[in-house]
């Protein structure tokens, strides 16, 4: 096994860790309590105590979710996925800008992991960003990859098709590859200007590689639609459900403080004013995505119809193996492991078969 040790530090950079497959113990099974966190939407404020609690917030990935629960352990993987042609020891290297409360970058490092790629990890700290600075774009994921020139790569979506269209075609450059997936400014129903990606969903392969890749049209159809379900409705039940009570909403953040790049006050701060207004705010998100009083139900009915989807003759949607739908929804519902909202999705839902088939997937 690989360990995690300091690297030195990168311009800009907060303390940077090298990971070689990032595991996580079974935290539903251990059934440890306050072990993941939540996130709300929008942007902190200017400064004072709404920036200290949004800040907290936006450390969760700007519109949803939690981060993955429980130690990390580092192990190092067995194989990649049977098509793929091994790299060359040192040929991409990758540094991932996160914050570790992130919905979004817990996609991105499920990715990452199964197909055994090593990365560093630099935690952003959620209020200043300073650790990001160095970037126009001010979300994360950011991941940084150099194979033979360095470029950045944004969107937690476009970063995994980029990354796998460049494990399987080894024609193009990565930046290349990367052009692909231009973003576009689009408008949001409030009002608000953001980039969207196109394309993002679509691994960029000639037909040779796509019928390598996907026997049937079908199979990359449905891959696409979960990949884009996970983003677009999945992500958005997570902080209704983990800050469902006060009691939860103060769970939620008390793994963030510990876990995430805060000061001593700005943390304390964040824990108990951030917990009460996080309360809040997923009230209002639940009336924004139209969920039921009791939010519960609608995580249930998105995890079961998931399972639907994947049928009883599979043991992934992308039969023996994982595919990037796969490891989209396991990379959200995992923020949740350790709360109450996980173990409740765990005893009212069929999704453990699969979930625990995810975790030893990525194992080996």
């Amino acid at each position: 096994p690989l360990s995690a040790r300091p690297q030195p530090k990168m311009a800009g950079a907060g303390r940077v860790w090298r990971v070689g497959a990032l595991l996580l113990p079974p935290a539903w099974r251990l059934r440890a309590p306050g072990r993941a966190f939540g996130a709300a939407a929008g942007r902190g404020g200017s400064n004072g105590s709404g920036r200290l609690v949004l800040g907290a917030a936006f450390a969760l990935g700007g519109s949803a979710g939690l981060c993955p629960a429980g130690r990390e352990r580092l192990r190092k993987m067995e194989s990649s996925v049977p098509f793929l042609p091994q790299l060359p020891a040192g040929s991409l290297q990758l540094t991932l800008y996160q914050y570790k409360t992130c919905p979004f970058c817990s996609k991105v490092r499920a990715f990452l992991d199964y197909h055994g790629l090593p990365y560093e990890i630099v935690e952003v700290n959620p209020i200043m960003r300073k650790e990001i600075k160095f970037s126009s774009y001010r979300k994360v994921p950011i991941l940084l990859a150099n194979a033979g020139s360095p470029l950045q790569l944004n969107d937690s979506s476009v970063i995994i098709s980029a990354i796998k269209t460049y494990l399987i075609s080894r024609r193009n450059s990565l930046e290349e590859i990367v052009s692909f997936y231009p973003p576009v400014k689009t408008m949001t129903e409030q009002g608000k200007e953001v980039l969207e990606y196109e394309n993002k969903y679509w691994l960029m392969l000639d037909e040779k590689e796509t019928k390598r890749v996907y026997p049937a049209k079908e199979v990359r159809v449905e891959e696409m639609k979960w990949r884009k379900w996970a983003d677009d409705w999945l992500v958005h039940l997570i902080s209704p459900n983990v800050y469902r009570t006060p009691k939860e909403a103060l769970a939620s953040f008390d793994y963030i403080v510990r876990e995430g790049k805060f000061g001593t006050l700005e943390g304390l701060f964040a824990k108990y004013v951030g917990a009460v207004a996080m309360f809040f705010v997923s009230k209002r998100l639940k009336k924004r995505h139209r969920l039921r009083d009791d939010v519960r139900e609608d995580l249930y009915e998105a995890v079961n119809e998931w399972v639907k989807a994947l049928g009883k003759n599979r043991l992934f949607m992308g039969g023996k193996q994982p595919n990037l739908a796969d490891l989209a929804v396991y990379g959200v519902l995992r923020v949740m492991e350790g709360l109450e909202a996980f173990d409740d999705m765990m005893v009212h839902t069929n999704i453990q078969p699969w979930y625990q088939r995810m975790e030893e997937a990525i194992q080996k």
